[in-house]
């Protein structure tokens, strides 16, 4: 099992989660597919009875079978079983990762909080929200574990302490608001505020078709360091 398999599913907990024969199925009204899918951590006695379980327990829910898949997940023919099953490849994402040995620079006052403000939520969810009526579960997913919220104007992000490792997550700046380097003194507060809590390394997540992300991630000093992607299959 990969540490960032661990870590992603700790800093963004799902409402309901059962555990089948060392899978994780996870659920959460729908709201993101990182909260909404199958973690794949241990190999089944049965794998196509294990996925078909996978399959009921969402679609009773009402949503499509959705599984998390990534170098590490178990068995390790699960992603072209899934394939065949008739699941299609979403969201290919990397995980990026930081040393946190010195401070970033900050040029400007970043508000960095331990719950988010109605600001922050409003800025993230209008960047990255599907529906408003979704936001209540939203805000739980992302208060679940204790965070630091950091807010400069219409750029906020997420920060979870975990051990030595620090997660970054809901970096979201308002399109009218980019290319003002907002995003990056967020990004900055954020490594700053977990060094000083005692994380050394930093990780994120960014799929692989945001270059510009991307890009803002490796001026900060990450580097890809594993990637993972969604099989998703609708209910037939």
């Amino acid at each position: 099992m990969t540490v960032f398999d661990r870590l992603v599913d700790q800093a963004w907990p799902a409402a309901h989660v059962e555990d089948a024969h060392g899978w994780r199925l996870r659920y959460a009204h729908g709201v993101t597919k990182r909260a909404n899918s199958v973690w794949p951590a241990a190999e089944p006695p049965d794998l196509p009875a294990a996925v078909e379980a996978a399959e009921r327990f969402y679609y009773d829910r009402g949503l499509p079978a959705v599984f998390s898949v990534s170098p590490w997940s178990r068995p390790s023919g699960l992603d072209d079983m899934l394939q065949r099953r008739g699941y299609t490849v979403a969201d290919p994402t990397l995980v990026m990762t930081a040393d946190l040995a010195a401070d970033r620079p900050v040029t400007r006052e970043v508000a960095v909080a331990g719950t988010p403000s109605g600001t922050w939520l409003d800025t993230w969810w209008s960047v990255d929200g599907r529906h408003p009526d979704a936001l209540p579960a939203a805000t739980g997913i992302i208060t679940g574990v204790p965070a630091a919220y950091a807010t400069l104007g219409d750029s906020v992000g997420r920060a979870v302490l975990q051990g030595d490792w620090l997660g970054v997550y809901c970096m979201a700046t308002a399109p009218h608001a980019r290319r003002q380097g907002l995003a990056r003194e967020v990004l900055h507060a954020l490594l700053n505020h977990g060094r000083a809590q005692g994380a050394r390394r930093a990780y994120l997540c960014v799929t692989e078709r945001n270059t510009a992300a991307q890009a803002l991630y490796t001026r900060a000093g990450f580097v890809p360091r594993s990637r993972y992607h969604y099989r998703v299959r609708a209910r037939a």
